[in-house]
C-alpha cells in the first residue's frame, strides 16, 4: 500500500501502526489487570474482615465492583468492534478514564483501610498496594504513563499517609515503599522503550518484506507484474473463473516497430515508451484483472468476468490511449492487440493466451495499430 510513498509518509505510517500495536497489547493485557485488581481487593478484605468495619469494606468493594464492570463493558465493546474502529484516537482517552477511576478507587479504599489504627492492617494494605504496583508494570507496559499514574494512585496515598505518622515502623514502611517505587519507575522506562523498539522493528521488517516481495514480482520499467508474477496470479484467476463458469478474456499487446525506436533513438527512448505504456495499462485495468510485461515489448492482460465484446472495447481503449502517448522522438507509438475468450474446450491458461497471441499476429500481419479477435 505504501511501497512508493515518501520517507516521511512511511515514517508517519509506521508510527501510527506502532501506536495501534501498543493499544491492542494494552487491551489484551487488560483482562488480567481488571480481574487481578478485583481479586486483590477481595482477598485483602477477607483477611482484614475481622479487624475492620464491615460497612467500610462493603462500600469499597461495591465501588470497585462497579468500576470493574465498567472496564469489562469497555473491553467487550472494543473486541466486538471491527478492527477499523479500534483506533488509538478513539480508545486511548476512554481507557484513561476507566483506569484513573479504578486506580483511584483502589488507592482511596486502601487509604481508608490504613486509617484503622492497626499496624498489622497497615502492613497488609501496603503489601497489597505494592503488589498492585508490580502488576501495573506488567499490565500497562505498553504505556509508561499509564503505569506511572496507576502506581501513583494506588501506592502513594498509603505511602504518604504512613510517612507523616509518628511511629518509626510506619515511617520505615513508607520509606521502603518509596524506594521500591523509584526502582519501578526506572524499570517502566526501560520496559516501555524496549517494547517501543520491538514494535517498530517488527513493522519496519514487515515494510522491508513488502518492498522485497513487490520488487521480486514487479517489472522495474513499467511497474507491471513481471512474467513470473503474471502467470502465478493469472493461474489463480483462470481457475476461479473456470470453476464459477464466468467469462474470461486474454489480451496480448505488442508495441509496433519497437526495435526501430531503440535503433533510431536509443534505448533510453525505448525505455520511456515502455514506462508510458505501463502507466496506460495500470490506469486501464481493474483490481480483479491481471496485467504484466512478458518480456521485451510484449504485454499480457487477463480480464476476469469479462465477455469478448467488453474485452474488445477495453483493447480499443488501450490502443487509442497508446496512440496518444507523446514521445520525445518524432515518431509516434502504436500497438497491435489480440483478444481471445475462454471457452470450455480450453484446457489451461496457456491455451487461452496462445489464442490471443494468434490474434495479435493477425493484427500485425494486417497492418498493425489495430485489434484482432480470435
Amino acid at each position: 500500500m505504501y511501497l512508493h510513498d515518501s520517507q516521511p509518509a512511511r515514517e508517519a505510517l509506521i508510527r501510527a501502526q506502532v501506536r495501534n500495536d501498543r493499544l491492542q497489547l494494552l487491551l489484551r493485557q487488560s483482562f488480567f489487570s481488571v480481574f487481578g485488581s478485583a481479586l486483590a481487593a477481595v482477598i485483602l478484605s477477607w483477611i482484614c474482615w475481622e479487624r475492620l468495619e464491615h460497612s467500610l469494606i462493603v462500600w469499597w468493594l461495591g465501588l470497585l465492583g462497579a468500576s470493574t464492570v465498567l472496564r469489562l463493558v469497555m473491553l467487550a465493546i472494543y473486541f466486538r468492534m471491527p478492527e477499523t474502529a479500534r483506533t488509538p484516537e478513539r480508545w486511548e482517552s476512554t481507557y484513561w478514564i476507566t483506569l484513573v477511576l479504578s486506580a483511584g478507587i483502589w488507592g482511596g479504599g486502601a487509604l481508608a483501610l490504613m486509617q484503622a489504627g492497626d499496624l498489622l492492617i497497615q502492613t497488609l494494605v501496603l503489601l497489597f498496594a505494592v503488589g498492585m504496583s508490580v502488576s501495573a508494570v506488567s499490565c500497562y507496559s505498553a504505556y509508561r504513563s499509564m503505569t506511572l499514574v496507576s502506581i501513583a494512585l494506588v501506592l502513594l496515598p498509603c505511602t504518604i499517609w504512613l510517612l507523616v505518622q509518628p511511629q518509626t515502623a510506619q515511617q520505615g514502611m513508607a520509606a521502603a515503599s518509596l524506594i521500591f517505587a523509584g526502582f519501578v519507575v526506572s524499570a517502566t522506562r526501560k520496559l516501555s522503550q524496549a517494547m517501543e523498539k520491538a514494535f517498530r522493528l517488527s513493522r519496519e521488517m514487515e515494510h522491508a518484506h513488502r518492498i522485497a516481495a513487490h520488487a521480486a514480482q514487479t517489472d522495474e520499467l513499467t511497474g507491471l507484474q513481471n512474467r513470473r508474477a503474471f502467470f502465478h496470479r493469472a493461474e489463480a484467476v483462470y481457475e476461479t473463473c473456470k470453476q464459477a463458469d464466468l467469462p474470461l478474456c486474454a489480451l496480448m499487446l505488442d508495441i509496433d516497430h519497437f526495435k526501430r525506436i531503440n535503433d533510431g533513438h536509443g534505448h533510453q527512448a525505448g525505455d520511456e515508451v515502455l514506462r508510458q505504456i505501463g502507466r496506460v495499462i495500470r490506469q486501464s485495468v481493474r483490481d480483479a484483472d491481471v496485467s504484466g510485461r512478458l518480456g521485451g515489448e510484449e504485454f499480457a492482460l487477463l480480464l476476469a468476468n469479462t465477455p469478448i465484446d467488453a474485452a474488445q472495447i477495453i483493447a480499443e481503449r488501450l490502443r487509442s490511449a497508446i496512440a496518444d502517448i507523446i514521445c520525445q522522438h518524432d515518431e509516434g507509438v502504436t500497438a497491435s492487440l489480440g483478444v481471445a475468450e475462454w471457452d470450455h474446450d480450453d484446457q489451461d491458461l496457456h491455451g487461452l493466451l496462445a489464442l490471443a497471441d494468434k490474434a495479435l499476429f493477425r493484427a500485425k500481419a494486417s497492418g498493425r495499430n489495430q485489434t484482432a479477435v480470435a
